[in-house]
């Protein structure tokens, strides 16, 4: 069997992550597209998190900006990432993954209530962890959550999945161009104002010493080979020091 270089990884999917080629809500291929790439590591005995936004369904920020109270909105949001982590959980589970979605607002009769101890002891028995409902507070991200969950059960990396094949000096979507940047350090993120996460969640990492990958979900394979340690895959985000030059 492939050795792994990482032991315990939290991955972190977008809400819109799941919609395939649709504008809106999950798409059934992309849920077993998803749950086929993370069966790769989890059969190679990597203890496996998820963290998965809600942006597919509703997301708070927007409505917001368009008068809704912030913080009922966020918590509608929390509703959408419990959705689609239930979502997931089933697609998991069809190909015979154990699975526990761990909720941090109490949905008793769909999930377990979040609790450290509990969800490290899940991941130690082999079952893939879900994290839904962000933080459980209002005016954090999913990413801030993903970084926290991360630092919580001491995950060896957290899998930022994106449509890209990493991080970009400016948005390659619209911009010919753009730059691929294949390794830098958390700082140099925060002062060049790169987009891969909010400010909270890049400060928290880089705080807590979190290394991140930022890769391309779509390209089959590339959950298990960063996983496996192929630094020729992605971006790799580093504290300072730790990853020689960023480019």
């Amino acid at each position: 069997m492939e050795k792994m270089k990482y032991r315990r990884v939290l991955l972190k999917l977008s809400g819109e992550a799941l919609m395939g080629d649709s504008g809106y809500g999950i798409s059934p291929e992309t849920l077993s597209y998803v749950a086929e790439e993370v069966k790769t590591i989890v059969d190679r005995g990597v203890e496996t998190a998820l963290v998965v936004g809600g942006g597919n369904i509703f997301r708070g920020m927007a409505a917001s900006s368009k008068g809704m109270d912030r913080a009922s909105a966020d918590y509608i949001g929390m509703l959408a990432t419990v959705m689609n982590s239930l979502a997931l959980q089933g697609a998991l589970e069809k190909l015979d993954i154990q699975t526990r979605v761990l909720s941090a607002i109490s949905i008793h009769e769909v999930s377990e209530s979040y609790i450290r101890r509990r969800a490290v002891r899940h991941l130690e028995k082999g079952r893939v962890v879900i994290f839904a409902a962000g933080t459980g507070n209002p005016y954090f991200t999913t990413d801030t959550a993903a970084v926290l969950r991360a630092a919580e059960i001491h995950a060896d990396v957290l899998l930022k999945a994106t449509k890209v094949e990493g991080l970009y000096d400016m948005d390659p979507m619209g911009n010919a161009d753009a730059r691929f940047i294949d390794s830098i350090d958390y700082m140099s993120v925060l002062e060049r104002r790169l987009h891969v996460m909010d400010t909270t969640a890049v400060s928290l990492a880089m705080e807590n010493g979190l290394e991140m990958i930022v890769f391309n979900l779509k390209t089959p394979g590339n959950i298990l080979r960063v996983t496996g340690g192929d630094m020729s895959i992605g971006t790799h985000i580093f504290e300072v020091g730790e990853g020689g030059d960023p480019s």
